[in-house]
């Protein structure tokens, strides 16, 4: 990976780390699989209870993505695996 993806990397590690405490708080979590600086895309996994919950599409879309893309403006697209 280059180095723009890995600061990339870096930056959107640091907004997950927000929001890690909550999804923990009800037995789930998140992890980042890759970013594309080209693309502007994160590609996230949803694990734990988070994984098989009926919330699991606004848990990454009101609590994953916003605070990927409030962190990170460069990131457009936030998609889970």
């Amino acid at each position: 990976m280059n180095d723009v993806n890995e600061k990339l990397k870096s930056r959107v590690e640091k907004a997950l780390a927000q929001v890690r405490p909550y999804l923990e708080a009800d037995g789930g979590g998140v992890e980042l699989v890759d970013v594309t600086a080209a693309t502007g895309k994160a590609r996230v996994r949803l694990t734990g209870g988070c994984a098989c919950c009926p919330s699991a599409g606004l848990t990454l879309k009101n609590g994953v993505e916003a605070a990927i893309k409030k962190e990170v403006p460069e990131i457009k697209i936030v998609e889970a695996l």
